[in-house]
């Protein structure tokens, strides 16, 4: 069984199911490469497969402060949150936070039964409190610009040297994870695109007939790709993709 691990293989395992070497398939290698790059931008909006949740620390530049922004790589599909920055109220971890002093002053009762359930209530509870009144910054990100707006007062909040945790989601590089390039759906559509690109093609040649009587008919190629996509289209929404929720930041 073929497995595919590089946009190569991928190509030939594609061509091979539509037929070659034994039919000719009329396609550039310029539109078996955008053929291949649309399918992987395709599995990658909307296959869950294609992205994971990551955590990125960042440490504030001079021109980040500048700028009032944070630069992010091109892999970065969504941005859900900014973790907590400095915490300096109240709640927080020094030695005169209440956290502290609780723990500091109550630590003995935890030898008793049910002690340790009044402790965790007790540090939830904080943590409510610390989340309604100071709660995490609003943040704002597109990935077509790569810019994370933190919504902050720079330079009192956010300084040069300070670090930032950020939580989103990426696209996996398929040449880096190359068992990308074996996911059958990535295999099943690209398929269908070089089908649809190939039938477009031989449209151009209706009802030209070859030696031996061939006649060729790539409209009924170019209409059963068409089908093709619409079904593993809406098998990638309906099936495959993460719910919009789960990216709102």
């Amino acid at each position: 069984m073929s497995k595919p691990s590089s946009r190569q293989l991928l190509a030939d395992y594609c061509l091979r199911n539509l037929g070659a070497p034994v039919i000719e398939i009329n396609l550039d290698d310029d539109q078996i490469d955008d053929r291949i790059d649309e399918a992987i931008q395709f599995y990658r909006d909307y296959h869950n497969d294609a992205i994971v949740r990551q955590f990125r620390k960042h440490q504030i530049a001079p021109q980040d402060l500048q700028n009032k922004y944070v630069d992010l790589p091109d892999q970065l599909l969504f941005v859900s949150r900014v973790l907590p920055l400095v915490n300096n109220n109240s709640f927080g971890s020094s030695m005169w936070s209440a956290r502290y002093q609780m723990m500091l002053n109550d630590i003995y009762d935890l030898q008793y039964a049910g002690a340790l359930v009044n402790y965790d209530m007790t540090r939830q509870y904080l943590e409510l409190l610390d989340m309604m009144l100071n709660g995490t910054p609003p943040v704002r990100f597109n990935r077509h610009m790569q810019r994370l707006f933190i919504d902050v007062e720079w330079g009192y909040e956010l300084n040069v040297g300070d670090y930032i945790i950020i939580e989103g989601y990426e696209s996996i590089d398929p040449d880096k994870y190359t068992s990308v390039y074996n996911d059958i759906f990535l295999k099943k559509y690209t398929t269908a695109l070089f089908k649809r690109n190939w039938g477009n093609n031989l449209k151009k040649f209706e009802g030209i007939t070859l030696p031996g009587g061939v006649t060729l008919n790539g409209q009924q190629i170019y209409d059963e790709a068409v089908e093709e996509i619409a079904k593993l289209e809406e098998e990638a929404q309906l099936k495959y993709e993460m719910p919009p929720m789960f990216f709102i930041g």
